[in-house]
């Protein structure tokens, strides 16, 4: 018989969990909350100005490659990738703005320009990185984390102290460059995934080799282009959807779920998956005693960011801003502090805009501009208007010194999100943007389970459970609790 299975929400790892089901023979119907589907990487247009309102930075083009060659596609079916030439832009502390090429030639020739001799020890860093990627995204991230046996492997055996697992990446980049320039250049990939670089495994300098040598990339059209996409895959395989249905409940009988309660009406499913936000799905959806963790066990978690996001539409072209911006202009130690040690509103906080106007000509007016500014912040946070208008001051302020052009009174349109709109668009718990921080004691076996080992039918998948934050580690999510859910469907 044809399972029936309910995906609970509609971001990238619910797409692909929901697509990957189908395709082995499932009837799927994906829930969304919201009128469209996306989750955090939706988007909205206001007054000509169209924004991406969460992820921005396209890495890692291979695993897109892989997910869109498995439903018999490629990436160009359904998007043009540019590669950003440079890369980014950085303002350092010097107060100095230093563009990031993308050719590999012309980084060493930087890194040489800044710290003589560092050139040589970003090539055996590079080497190093390239290992961790291929082991890390072929291998690793592709674990269910459901037993420690998964990982008694003769490769990764062989290979955990090449990996660096048990390093953290700042003492591994310390170790051979001193810079404060490179040393933040080579630390702030992992910024990505939620935690300081002194509680981030030195594995993850597999991003370093992400960014430097894969490139950083953009899909014409907007970041919204891959969940276009990815419903498009999901169509043909047969996935339904319906938006703007809130799930309510799922209901258990003898440690089975039978189904979900949306928008007040029951709806029969032999299977259930939980694609939003962990906690919500948990703590909210669940009797107490069908719970696998209590609210201690929540709280004790670290957790990545939240974020305070401005979305900007500006009247005239702002010329010392790139696509990808990184204002790193204040102390990464002292806002990393008050992100994580210190819980609070940041006193002189580093910032990252994004412009996708400079490479997308629809994102904005003619002659206009379109400009993404997003704040780390510590989740848990009181959010309030007042806060919200002292940073966006002070983001413009920092902005116009470090271009050298007036940008606050050429604001036309202006819309901020942060804490709260987590909160009511997505039940994120504490308000968080990227989930649970990939630490060591929070990685692989130590995540979240995708499986509910109290209801036999209940899984979970996104950026709260394996493989952990980020737009690719998602789309791996999805497939691999899609993978764990067939696999259980076959052997039952």
């Amino acid at each position: 018989m044809v399972k029936k299975i309910a995906v609970i929400g509609s971001g990238f790892a619910g797409m692909s969990a929901a697509s990957f089901l189908a395709k082995g023979g499932c009837d799927v119907t994906v829930f969304e909350k919201n009128d469209t589907v996306g989750g955090r990487a939706r988007k909205f247009s206001a007054e000509g100005f169209t924004f991406d309102m969460g992820p921005s930075w396209y890495w890692m083009p291979d695993v897109f490659e892989g997910y869109f060659k498995a439903f018999g596609h490629k990436v160009e079916d359904f998007y043009k990738l540019k590669r950003l030439d440079p890369s980014y832009k950085v303002y350092f502390e010097d107060k100095k703005g230093v563009d990031i090429p993308a050719d590999l030639s012309a980084f060493y020739a930087l890194f040489e320009e800044i710290e003589k001799g560092s050139s040589a020890y970003l090539k055996q860093f590079l080497e190093e990185a390239a290992y961790k990627y291929e082991v890390g995204i072929n291998d690793l991230v592709y674990k269910p984390g459901r037993s420690i046996t998964e990982f008694i492997d003769k490769r990764l055996m062989l290979g955990v102290f090449k990996l660096h697992v048990f390093k953290s990446i700042s003492s591994y980049i310390r170790k051979h460059f001193k810079d404060s320039r490179l040393v933040q250049l080579l630390e702030f990939p992992v910024l990505f995934l939620g935690a300081k670089p002194q509680e981030t495994p030195a594995l993850y300098s597999l991003m370093n080799y992400a960014d430097i040598c894969l490139g950083t990339w953009y899909p014409e059209g907007g970041m919204h282009k891959i969940v276009e996409a990815m419903e498009k895959v999901a169509l043909e395989q047969g996935v339904k959807f319906k938006t703007s249905q809130t799930v309510e409940q799922i209901t258990v009988e003898n440690k089975k779920a039978t189904g979900i309660v949306v928008n007040g009406n029951f709806e029969a499913f032999d299977y259930v998956v939980g694609g939003a936000d962990y906690h919500h799905v948990e703590q909210h959806l669940l009797e107490e005693k069908y719970r696998m963790y209590d609210e201690q066990y929540w709280d004790s978690r670290k957790l990545a960011p939240s974020s305070l996001i401005f979305y900007v539409g500006l009247n005239k072209k702002i010329e010392n801003l790139r696509h990808h911006n990184l204002f790193f202009d204040e102390s990464f130690d002292d806002h990393a502090k008050e992100i994580y040690d210190n819980p609070k509103w940041p006193s002189k906080p580093l910032f990252y805009v994004s412009c996708t106007s400079k490479t997308d000509a629809d994102a904005a007016p003619e002659g206009m501009e379109n400009v993404f500014i997003l704040i780390p912040v510590a989740t848990n946070l009181e959010d309030n208007d007042s806060d919200r208008e002292k940073y966006f001051d002070m983001v413009m302020a920092r902005m116009e010194t470090l271009t050298g052009e007036k940008i606050k009174e050429n604001v036309v349109y202006k819309r901020s999100y942060a804490h709260q709109d987590f909160i009511k668009d997505y039940n994120s718990y504490k308000g968080n943007a990227y989930g649970l921080a990939n630490t060591l004691n929070q990685t692989a076996i130590l995540k979240p389970s995708i499986v509910n080992k109290k209801v036999n039918n209940l899984y979970y998948t996104g950026q709260l459970t394996v493989p952990g934050p980020g737009v690719p580690p998602s789309l791996i999510s999805g497939q691999v609790t899609a993978r764990e859910i067939l696999k259980d469907i076959k052997n039952n």
